[in-house]
């Protein structure tokens, strides 16, 4: 399945785009993110979370959709 992927703040910087085409075979989200630091390994060591169809989600999440977020740590104030 093609997932269109959205990088946003730093996670752009890293990865270098703002959002991209991926293809992807895995089911859940935490298969996205392994996917996702073998093609990016310094995405492993930064906290971000992962939205679907704008819905932050979980790790054991099915991926059920292409669109597809990836959000650094927002600042409170």
């Amino acid at each position: 399945m093609k997932l269109a992927i959205k990088y946003f703040g730093q996670l752009a910087e890293i990865t270098e785009c703002s959002e991209e085409e991926f293809e992807f075979s895995g089911m859940k989200i935490s298969d996205l993110r392994e996917a996702l630091f073998l093609k990016y390994s310094k995405l492993s060591n930064k906290d971000f979370q992962i939205a679907q169809n704008q819905v932050l989600v979980s790790d054991d999440t099915e991926i059920t959709t292409n669109e597809i977020a990836l959000l650094p740590p927002f600042a409170g104030g």
